[in-house]
């Protein structure tokens, strides 16, 4: 009996003394490696596996090499991977209201996006943790620019012309065919390709995503006009981040979270980089021909607002973010009058 009793003294003061089994978070990227995202990623994982004393640690899989986002979703579901870093149309059929920021022609300018973020960022996070992803604040991309080997001034231009969409985007999708365009959906990992081959002719992206990915070395001409607005995110199943200690779990949040607040600061002195980049390349910007935004605006805002009756997205939330636009526009233009 005693010697029963000093057993179970010794493993409850092994338990003790031996730290947690470490959980080791599987994450994929489309980012390429080598470039400062993924640096920056590794070292936030470095200082989570030493704050957390190896009880977490995050490995990073760089340049799509874990597939398009539907296979990285499957992953995901299966336990190979356990997050990714996403753009919005990947999680549309999880959480919808991801897309609302970067549905077109939405916002003119990012001190728009910043008046709207600074209200809103904190109702899509908490949306998507609910859906059962946890995410850890979201990176501005910068304005998304009609990039092609013709130049694209009026809507007229882009008739006939196989112009890209990101595979699973039907936001997107139904834009397009409500400016009687027929779009190609393709992952981002295909685009470059497509561009080579001749599958596609236009593309839409921010000039750092141009550069970064190559892309601006297979088109001619860009549309100097915010067609719309981008964001990229991490998210870590919910599943698996409720495996960590609570402790460990606000370490995370805590380091990817300042992660990716930087991101968003970084990347747009980076997009002004970029477009210096692509001016010195020898891209030819142009502008939109007079007129013909308007024309453009009168069939997306019918076509946003459509979509969310549809389902698409979340009326109320469509509304909730319209009417902070709305809100700065005012307060900007009677800032101007006195």
């Amino acid at each position: 009996m005693i010697r029963a009793i000093s057993m179970t003294v010794f493993l409850l003061v092994l338990g003790w003394m031996t730290p947690a089994a470490a959980i080791t978070l599987k994450i994929a990227s489309i980012a390429p490696e080598g470039t400062v995202w993924m640096k920056d990623m590794r070292a936030g994982a470095a200082e989570i596996k030493e704050r957390t004393e190896g009880r977490v640690q995050l490995k990073f899989y760089g340049g799509g090499v874990m597939g398009t986002d539907r296979q990285v979703l499957l992953k995901m579901r299966t336990g190979q991977l356990h997050g990714s870093v996403f753009t919005p149309s990947s999680l549309t059929n999880i959480y919808n209201d991801i897309q609302l920021y970067t549905l077109p022609l939405v916002f003119n300018d990012l001190e728009e996006v910043d008046y709207v973020r600074q209200k809103m960022d904190v109702d899509l996070i908490k949306g998507m943790e609910e859906a059962g992803m946890v995410s850890f604040g979201l990176a501005g991309g910068g304005f998304a620019l009609i990039m092609s080997n013709k130049p694209v001034t009026t809507l007229a231009d882009l008739k006939g012309q196989k112009v890209w969409i990101p595979d699973g985007d039907p936001v997107l999708a139904e834009t397009m065919k409500s400016l009687g365009l027929a779009p190609v959906p393709l992952p981002l990992t295909d685009v470059l390709t497509g561009l080579q081959t001749g599958l596609l002719d236009i593309v839409a992206t921010p000039p750092v995503g141009a550069v970064v990915l190559q892309w601006h070395t297979k088109v001619k001409y860009v549309t100097d006009f915010p067609v719309l607005y981008t964001i990229g995110y991490m998210v870590i199943e919910k599943r698996y981040f409720d495996r960590l200690q609570p402790a460990d779990q606000a370490v995370v949040r805590e380091v990817l979270g300042r992660v990716y607040a930087d991101f968003n600061v970084q990347n747009r002195a980076d997009n002004v980089k970029a477009k210096t980049a692509l001016v010195s390349s020898g891209l030819e910007f142009v502008k939109p021909a007079d007129g013909e935004i308007a024309k453009w605006r009168a069939d997306i805002e019918k076509t946003n607002r459509d979509l969310a009756r549809q389902g698409m997205y979340s009326e109320e939330m469509l509304d909730k973010m319209l009417e902070y636009i709305q809100e700065y526009r005012t307060g900007a233009r009677q800032a101007r009058a006195q």
